[in-house]
């Protein structure tokens, strides 16, 4: 083992990056003694590895490490964004079709927001994805009652501040009326927490759609709720700077349907 010096990573990054679980799970998962290395037990994250070290989980010798994948996900509502929930609901995990890999959601979408959800094999990958610093452009599809008023629009692309927690100008486009509803495009880069929904109730509307339809340079399209896509390697290599496995090919793309549905709207496990 690599101690504590400067050799190798954090094992809880290593954990993460190899898609066992997130760091903070991972450090949990060593604090209950379910992690071993060399063959010994540890207790503390506070240990550093390498690819010489010998890494098990419950027992099970950890996969060597595969390359990074993303994958698109057009998620139904209904679903939370957690591996587990305290309340019992289901999960866009346990939604997933069963010959996907583990994986981690890039970001979250609410209980009853749909549409695009990036998912992703790379811990690393997942929190590069997630930082401001990107500057990745999120659009959405919002449908609202009542019709907003214009000016209400203009604070939305002004900027607003909601009990005390400041959001920036969103990108905000008046598409049409639906009845009593309004559809909007809205476009924001930070992505806070239920950011629409505040900002929306803030200036005297109530979101009751919410669909997102882009994530950077990565599209919902025509894919269908419950749908996974994954991205081909070469588009990884021009927004991400991957480079796809020596002699991978440019593969077709492959389409993963969601798992098939039981009368009453259950899949099958």
């Amino acid at each position: 083992m690599s101690g504590d010096g400067t050799d190798g990573e954090r094992i809880a990054k290593v954990l993460a990056r190899r898609g066992v679980a997130s760091r903070r799970e991972a450090e949990r998962m060593i604090g209950e003694g379910r992690v071993a290395v060399n063959g010994r037990v540890i207790d503390s994250p506070a240990l550093n590895v390498t690819e010489r070290d010998r890494i098990a989980v419950d027992g099970t010798p950890l996969a060597a490490a595969e390359r990074p994948r993303v994958w698109l996900y057009h998620k139904p509502a209904g679903l939370v964004t957690t591996e587990r929930d305290e309340k019992g609901r289901k999960t866009v995990f346990d939604a997933l079709p069963d010959d996907m890999p583990r994986v981690m959601s890039v970001g979250r979408l609410d209980l009853t927001s749909e549409g695009l959800l990036l998912l992703t094999n790379d811990g690393g990958l997942k929190r590069r994805m997630e930082l401001p610093s990107t500057g990745w452009l999120r659009r959405y599809r919002v449908r609202c009652h009542p019709v907003p008023a214009p000016e209400a629009l203009e604070r939305l692309r002004s900027g607003i501040e909601v009990e005390g927690t400041r959001y920036q100008p969103m990108q905000v486009a008046f598409d049409r009326e639906q009845g009593q509803n309004a559809w909007l495009t809205v476009g924001l880069r930070e992505g806070k927490n239920r950011e629409i929904r505040r900002a929306m109730e803030a200036v005297g509307v109530t979101v009751n759609r919410l669909i997102r339809l882009s994530y950077g340079p990565f599209q919902l399209g025509r894919l269908k709720p419950g749908e996974v896509e994954e991205v081909r390697p070469k588009v990884l290599r021009d927004q991400l700077g991957l480079e796809p496995p020596e002699g991978e090919g440019e593969a077709r793309r492959k389409v993963t349907r969601g798992p098939k549905r039981r009368p009453g709207g259950r899949p099958r496990r």
